[in-house]
This record gives C-alpha cells, sequence and structure tokens, in this order.
C-alpha cells in the first residue's frame, strides 16, 4: 500500500485565500492580545479552512516495472570465421537462460549485421541496432545492454553511448589470431583500353614485416602477371585494360597456414575501360544525296577522329584544266592504306567503285587489314551491282556477298528479319516493333547472292538488306542501299538512322555491348543479376561459383528476344564466377573491399572506451582468456542485478541495474472533511467558539 495526501478545494484558490486571509489575521490578533476564546476561534478557523481544502488520502496500488536489457547479437560475415558462430550461439544460450531467471529484466535480443541490403553490410553497426532496441524506453528503465561480437564494430563511439547504463561486450574469437590482407592503395575508376593505367597496393601481416609475398595479378579473371610485393609497404602496379566497359583487376596472395581467413586475401578494383580516340577513314566514291549521313554522324561523337575523302575528279578525267588551277586535294592512298593502315579503327567506303584511284595492289593490303582484326562497312550504291563494282578486285576475299547486277527500284520497308530481332546491332530499333514498322520507306535495293554472316535487315521482296559478317579476326558490314539519308532528311517521319549507324559502326569495331553471345554478371544490393546475350533460342541455365567455392545453378528466363536474365539472391560478399556454355564473367557482389573484411582480427580495443565510459566491461568468452562460469565452450560471467550507484562490473560477473519505476494500477479515495464527520467537526469547532465566547 502507498499512502499520500492530496488537496481537492471546494473553491478556486484565490477565493480561498480572499475568505481565510482576513480571519486568519483577525485570529491571529486576538491570540496575541489574548482575547477570551482567540483558541478556539483559530481552530474553528483551522477547521474552516481544511474543510474547504477538502483534504483526501489516496491510497495508490503500484505495479514496479522492468528494466529493459538489451541483447545484441553480431551475425555479419567476420563471425562466420573459425569458430565464432559457435561461441556466439553458446554464449547467447547461455545468457538467456541466465536472464531467464530474473523477472525484474526485460529481456530484447537483436540480429545485428545480417540486413540483405548492400549499403548496410558494408560495416558491422551494433550500436545503431543497440539505439533502435532502446528507441522507445524511458531512460530511467534502461537496465543494460550486452553485445556478442568480435570487436570489429565500426560504428563505435569514442565515449559513452547515448544511455545511462553499463554495456558490457563478450568478445568471440581467440587471443593472438594471425591474419594477412591485401589492400589497394590506389585505384583509379576510369583507364583508356589498351593504355598502362598505374595503381598500387599494400600488403598488410599481424606479424608485421615479413619476407617477401607473390601477388598474382588477374585482369577479368584472366592471371597478367605476378609481382612481388614487400609486407607494410605500398607497391607500384602497372595493368592493361583489354576492354570498353567494366574490367575487373584482382589481386590475391596464397593462405598462409595458421592464418585465421583467406577471405580477406584478394582485392578487387572495378575499372571503366574507355576507349582513346576512334580512328575512322570514310572514303566516299562520288558526291551524293546521302554523302554527309555518315559523315555527320561520325563528326556528332566527340570520341571519333575522322579522316573523310570524296572522289571528285577521278585520274580518268581529262577536262584540259591546267594541274595549277585545280584546288582539289590529292588522295594521299598510299599514306592511308599502306603506312597508316593499322592505325585505323574503322574504314567506309560510301557509294566506292574501282577507278584506278587505288591501285588494284592496295585492295589486297584492306583485306590483310581486315584479316588482321580491322572493321570494314561497305555502304553500297548502284556502282556495287556494275562494272566497276569493288567485288571485282582483290577485296572479294573480304566482302560477305557477291552482287547479282541487278538494282532493284522499288518502295519498301526495311523490316527486322529473324536473326535481326535477336541481333545486337537491329534488336529493339526504334519503330520495329510494329508492322509496317514505324519508320519511312526506301526505294532501292541492291541485288546480292548467297551472302555470307547474318542477314539482319531485308529490303524488298525479302532481299538481304544489311549483312554482318567475320573474316579472320575481323568484321565486315555491307549495308545494300544508299537511301538511309531519307531517314535522316524525315521523309515520312524518317527513322532511327543515328541507332542502326551507330549501332552497325561500334559492332564492327568490337564494342562488348553488342556482341552477338556475351555473358554479363553484375551485383545490385546483394542481389546477382546475369545477362545472356545470344542468338539461340536456349542458353541453358548459369553456373554460379560463389567466393566460398559453393557450386550453384541459375535458370535464365527469356526477357526479350535475343536476351535471358536471371537473379540469384546472395549472402556472401565477394567475386562471383558465372559460366553458361563457353563463356564466362565475374561479377563482384556487394561493397569492394568493404571494412567488414579489412580487419578480421578479433579485437577488444574498439569496445573498450564506451564499455568502461558505462561502468561495463569487454571481456573475451574463450575460457582460457577469462574468469567465470563455464557454459559449453565458453566462459561467461554471472550476471548480477545491482542498482544505479552500485558497481556494474567485477573479474567474474556482470550487472544490469534495475529501475525504481512503477506503474499505477487502482487508486482509493478517503476524504478526511467529506460527509457528516466533516460537517460534525466543523460544527463542533464553531459551538466551541460560541459558547466561550458567550459565557
Amino acid at each position: 500500500m502507498n499512502w499520500s495526501i492530496s488537496f481537492e478545494p471546494l473553491v478556486s484558490w484565490p477565493l480561498f485565500w480572499v475568505a481565510i486571509v482576513p480571519l486568519l489575521l483577525l485570529a491571529l490578533a486576538g491570540l496575541w492580545f489574548r482575547q477570551r476564546g482567540s483558541v478556539l476561534r483559530f481552530i474553528a478557523l483551522l477547521a474552516l479552512g481544511a474543510a474547504l481544502l477538502n483534504p483526501v488520502f489516496l491510497d495508490e496500488e503500484r505495479e514496479a516495472l522492468k528494466s529493459v536489457v538489451a541483447v545484441i547479437v553480431d551475425r555479419s560475415q567476420s563471425q562466420d570465421i573459425g569458430d565464432r558462430t559457435k561461441q556466439t550461439d553458446e554464449a547467447l544460450a547461455g545468457l538467456q537462460e541466465r536472464l531467464g531467471r530474473f523477472k525484474q529484466f526485460d529481456v530484447r535480443m537483436v540480429d545485428a549485421g545480417k540486413s540483405e541490403a548492400a549499403d548496410e553490410r558494408t560495416e558491422t553497426r551494433l550500436f545503431g541496432a543497440l539505439e533502435s532496441a532502446f528507441r522507445d524506453v524511458p531512460p530511467s528503465r534502461i537496465g543494460g545492454a550486452i553485445m556478442i561480437t568480435d570487436g570489429e564494430v565500426h560504428d563505435a563511439p569514442t565515449g559513452a553511448p547515448d544511455f545511462n547504463a553499463p554495456l558490457h561486450a563478450l568478445i568471440t574469437g581467440n587471443d593472438h589470431e594471425k591474419d594477412r590482407r591485401i589492400r589497394f592503395e590506389n585505384a583509379p575508376r576510369f583507364g583508356l583500353v589498351g593504355k598502362p593505367l598505374d595503381m598500387s597496393y599494400r600488403v598488410i601481416s599481424t606479424e608485421g614485416q615479413g619476407s617477401p609475398v607473390d601477388v598474382r595479378v588477374s585482369v577479368n579473371g584472366e592471371q597478367v602477371s605476378v609481382e612481388h610485393a614487400t609486407i607494410g609497404q605500398p607497391m607500384k602496379l602497372e595493368v592493361t585494360i583489354p576492354n570498353a566497359g567494366r574490367n575487373i583487376v584482382q589481386l590475391s596472395i596464397d593462405h598462409e597456414p595458421g592464418e585465421l581467413t583467406d577471405a580477406n586475401n584478394r582485392a578487387i578494383a572495378l575499372v571503366d575501360g574507355i576507349r582513346d580516340h576512334l580512328r575512322v577513314l570514310l572514303v566516299s566514291g562520288e558526291p551524293h544525296a546521302g554523302e554527309r549521313t555518315w559523315r555527320n554522324l561520325l563528326k556528332s561523337d566527340a570520341s571519333v577522329d575522322l579522316v573523310h575523302f570524296t572522289i571528285l575528279r577521278p585520274p580518268e578525267k581529262q577536262d584540259g584544266t591546267p594541274i595549277n588551277e585545280l584546288s582539289l586535294i590529292a588522295f594521299p592512298t598510299r599514306e592511308l592504306f599502306v603506312e597508316k593502315i593499322k592505325d585505323f579503327d574503322l574504314i567506309i567506303f560510301d557509294r566506292y567503285q574501282h577507278r584506278d584511284v587505288l591501285p588494284i595492289l592496295y585492295y589486297d593490303y584492306i583485306s590483310e587489314y581486315v584479316e588482321k582484326g580491322g572493321a570494314l562497312l561497305i555502304a553500297a550504291g548502284p556502282e556495287y551491282a556494275g562494272e566497276s563494282s569493288i567485288a571485282r578486285t582483290p577485296l572479294i576475299s573480304a566482302l560477305p556477298a557477291m552482287p547479282t547486277g541487278e538494282v532493284v527500284d522499288k518502295a519498301f520497308y526495311p523490316r527486322l528479319t529473324d536473326l535481326g530481332q535477336r541481333h545486337p546491332v537491329t534488336r529493339g530499333l526504334d519503330g520495329s516493333a510494329t508492322d509496317p514498322p514505324h519508320w519511312s520507306r526506301w526505294f532501292r535495293t541492291i541485288g546480292v547472292k548467297n551472302p555470307e554472316g547474318e542477314v539482319v535487315l531485308k529490303g524488298a521482296d525479302d532481299r538481304p538488306l544489311l549483312v554482318l559478317d567475320r573474316k579472320g579476326e575481323g568484321r565486315v558490314g555491307m549495308l545494300l542501299s544508299d537511301q538511309g539519308w531519307l531517314w535522316a532528311r524525315g521523309f515520312e517521319g524518317g527513322g532511327p538512322h543515328v541507332q542502326l549507324y551507330r549501332r552497325i559502326a561500334h559492332w564492327l569495331m568490337k564494342e562488348p555491348e553488342l556482341e552477338e553471345e556475351r555473358l554479363t554478371a553484375d551485383g545490385r544490393g546483394m542481389v546477382l543479376e546475369i545477362r545472356r546475350q545470344t542468338m539461340s533460342d536456349d542458353p541453358g541455365p548459369a553456373q554460379v561459383i560463389t567466393p566460398s567455392g559453393k557450386a550453384m545453378t541459375v535458370k535464365l528466363q527469356k526477357s526479350e528476344p535475343g536476351i535471358f536474365t536471371g537473379s540469384l539472391q546472395t549472402t556472401e560478399i565477394g567475386l562471383y564466377q558465372v559460366g553458361n556454355g563457353d563463356l564466362t564473367a565475374l561479377a563482384h557482389v556487394g561493397p569492394i573491399n568493404a571494412p567488414e573484411f579489412s580487419d578480421v582480427i578479433s579485437t577488444e580495443d574498439r569496445l573498450k572506451a564506451p564499455a568502461e565510459a558505462t561502468g561495463g566491461s569487454v571481456r573475451r568468452l574463450a575460457p582460457s582468456s577469462m574468469l567465470g562460469n563455464l557454459s559449453g565452450g565458453v566462459a561467461l560471467p554471472s550476471i548480477v542485478p545491482v542498482r544505479s550507484s552500485g558497481a556494474a562490473s567485477g573479474d567474474d560477473w556482470i550487472g544490469l541495474r534495475t529501475t525504481n519505476d512503477s506503474s499505477l494500477k487502482a487508486v482509493s479515495r478517503v476524504p478526511l472533511f467529506g460527509g457528516f464527520l466533516g460537517l460534525g467537526l466543523l460544527l463542533l469547532a464553531i459551538g466551541s467558539m460560541w459558547y466561550r465566547e458567550g459565557r
């Protein structure tokens, strides 16, 4: 029972004082002058005041509240190393059993560091979880917190946390752990394709300086070199970026006997390869309506260095004009097609015909250029079907289709073939989804026979319109119409000429994104996304090898013609290997070189300052590292409820504070001057006063 007194005035306080103060002054004056009946008069005044104040005795029924204790369990990936998971589970079971003996504690168990979001797995953030656990708890009811962790906590404060209760940390792992790790010191985000890229790295060991260690350097899964590194010293590294787009540079060192883990024996850097200026040679056979279409497109690309020649005056033209009056530039054939032909990434012949401008031998040089990895595009016009066609030169060995001599002048809509719907050059062209396509017509097709390679566009009467082929290490494209300029001029609404022409040029120059057969993988958060680009109807499932070496299979579903995708929800951070048929790809899931693995040695240092600031303690769970009662394979301290002013830890025990807070369940009221009792006391006091004054 909790008794207390309360006043519930029958009148407002101002009115009470207006009535009582004059009477009180008169009563005090009577006592001062010792008038007869002044004592009884004063007692009657007190009785009147008490009646107006209406005192009430309150009997409160209260229930004691529990102190809230948070147990934060570190479930981050570094806790999977060695016996840490086993130690954690045994310690948690022991704590639950011991805390269950104390009815005055409300225990909240929180698993931290196991979020599926990649940005929340970059670091072990136990104090954020602790703050969430106490968010709805008044400060006076916080009894304390216990953390089960390896000590690698990345949001630990330098001083006391934001609550006034003891914090205890139970550290998994063992003393004298040994580990080596490697990390990038400098890793540029971008690099030029085919050019050396300067990087630097460092090998770190808990044992300090040691003998040199071999570092294997791999780019996109292929080992390119073995470096010799001095432990603890920054080392320079030079790699060559092979491809445009994303490249994965990986450094790895061998596992050392007795080493804690090899999860941090690898370091990853993602480098986006950027092509240096592409050199394109455009040769226009003669001026025509669409001559500037290719020129304007290539000049609009800042990454392209364009060399353009138009044959305005063929050698056989003889009109008597003196040479010194001609302002034409001589066509530097030897310089372009002999001395510097290897410098060009793409050669385009736009309505070009053999008119003795190029010596016949130079066509052999162009064919050899293609065979060794060059790119050639024939934008054909009526000349390709004539007597002066370049198909009648030694260039024939590089061409994918021979002319029939027929020029079909007939209106048609360029349409995608079945292959064209899957080919990355023509797949999904703007306007191709309808029939007829949502673009303008063309009016001329050059007839060819027995085309090699892949026909991705068809023209009038389903004749080949765009043929793409590989010759040796190089590539050849043939556009069998000179009417593309109609799209550029907006005729009948125009068409996607920029999209089509740019894709053709970049496919010829081996842009990775436009490869017919391509496998890519990427990490989005903690999800591995796989994309298979193929000309087949079903590429089959993808095989995945996780960073820990576990093999898995992912089914690929068709998302659009020529595209199959799949995804895998993962829990491991690291480098994944993906395979499908003869293709392989690498993808890193999760944060690159996450702090979670930058230092995996268990430690007491990070939590020592905040724990001691609250009166708590930091101790290891390994039995050989501390005193205490054994619970399974760990040494757990005893748990003792303590008052707020007492010590909160000892050699073999930890303290959790109890609270004095309680909740009100019921209240009983007993009025002192209520009812007939109060009226009787008041009348008795006034009557005694009158009786005394009347004598």
